[in-house]
């Protein structure tokens, strides 16, 4: 069964707003010294990114709901673009990017949400496979242009390439459909909206995490964005210290492990059935025993594969359990409020990573014992969601077929 086609007017618009974000992110680690910030502030331009993503998720999740997903999408690649004209006007960088992540954070669920309505129940891993790769597809290539645009020739016209970004992403925005589901209208009265938002996000979160099945893939998916998260910072870092080279190609090698999650979420997307997608779980054992082995290697011949690796087993993980949170969020919630509590609950994680790491570096703890440390806390937390999910599937808990979890 074939896509629709509005299906990859969303591809394109995320892709691009996406490809924006990542090589702003690049650009502004390589301003830092010219803003007179010190390095160890580069996490907190990520962290800054992700506040409204966990302060406003309640509110973010009901607009997705209550307007046409295209016109919401719209609206925050518009709150992007504003976030980055202050930036360029001299606003400080982690106002700017909180500003620029509340327009990521309206975007999320809009998209997401939007996904699960084009896309027919039997195609929903492949769908998401489609969304992962092209998201992936966009830190790569962000990476690596946002790498291009920090070496001096390019850095003093580097923001203004980044705002035609989001103008592009606006553009491509128009062809995305609308969908056949009815919006669901704001709670009434507006003055009590914040109260009422926040009860009945609270009464999806228990309800999504009292599930067995939303509660793994959901545990899962937090662990992936917290850990993918730190990750790039990580790898920056050891790139720079470890071999030695400059941000720009610091950046590639960032990229390399965008390549492995690619073909990892692709084999996923292809080959994974909805039915059996706790199997992947053990590739988050076997990603974070990887992450020490690539803070001890001091060659780019060795730390080419060993990205394409971690990145590789991190998309062949996410794609699955993305499905499957997805799949059982609109189940038993509406779809804005299911990407509401995702949204929540892995930029929480994103945020409180990256807080320790920035906290970390402040203290200026060697690099080593830094990725060692994570990658075996990230392998520790891997096996015991391995161990829940085998000691479901041993009570019978098993899915009957295609679409129907136990648990209910």
């Amino acid at each position: 069964m074939p896509m629709p086609r509005g299906f990859f007017w969303l591809l394109s618009a995320q892709f691009v707003s996406g490809l924006a974000d990542n090589a702003l992110l690049i650009v502004a680690i390589a301003l830092l010294p010219g803003w007179g910030l010190p390095p160890w502030v580069a996490p907190l331009l990520k962290l800054s990114f992700t506040l409204a993503y966990v302060g406003l998720a309640p509110l973010v999740s009901a607009l997705a709901d209550a307007a046409p997903k295209g016109r919401v999408m719209m609206a925050g690649n518009a709150l992007k673009a504003v976030g980055l004209l202050g930036l360029m006007a001299g606003l400080h960088p982690l106002v700017a990017f909180a500003v620029i992540g509340l327009g990521a954070a309206l975007y999320a669920p809009a998209k997401y949400g939007l996904a699960t309505e084009l896309a027919p129940a039997a195609r929903l891993v492949a769908a998401n496979g489609w969304l992962e790769v092209t998201m992936v597809g966009a830190i790569l290539l962000g990476t690596v242009a946002g790498g291009g645009l920090s070496v001096p020739a390019w850095l003093a016209r580097a923001l203004p390439v980044v705002l035609a970004m989001y103008m592009l992403a606006a553009v491509l925005n128009l062809g995305v459909p609308r969908s056949a589901r009815q919006p669901v209208p704001l709670p009434r009265p507006l003055a009590e909206l914040p109260r009422r938002l926040w009860r009945q996000f609270l009464g999806a979160q228990r309800t999504l995490w009292k599930d067995r099945e939303g509660a793994l893939s959901l545990a899962a998916t937090t662990l992936f964005w917290g850990a993918g998260a730190t990750m790039q910072f990580a790898v920056l870092r050891w790139a720079t210290e470890r071999l030695g080279l400059t941000l720009d190609r610091a950046a590639l090698l960032q990229a390399v492990v965008a390549v492995g999650v690619v073909a990892g979420a692709a084999v996923a997307g292809r080959w994974v059935q909805l039915r059996t997608a706790r199997r992947v779980l053990p590739c988050g054992v076997a990603l974070g025993l990887l992450v020490p082995v690539v803070a001890l290697t001091d060659s780019v011949a060795w730390a080419v594969p060993l990205l394409v690796a971690v990145g590789a087993l991190g998309g062949a993980l996410v794609v699955p359990m993305n499905a499957l949170l997805q799949h059982r969020g609109v189940q038993l919630l509406s779809p804005g409020q299911s990407i509401a509590v995702q949204n929540f609950n892995e930029n929480a994680s994103v945020l409180a990573m990256l807080a320790v790491y920035a906290a970390l570096g402040a203290l200026q703890l060697p690099l080593l014992p830094l990725m060692t440390g994570f990658g075996l806390a990230v392998a520790a937390v891997s096996a015991v969601l391995v161990s829940w999910s085998a000691a479901g599937a041993g009570s019978g808990s098993r899915p009957a077929a295609a679409g129907r979890w136990p648990g209910r």
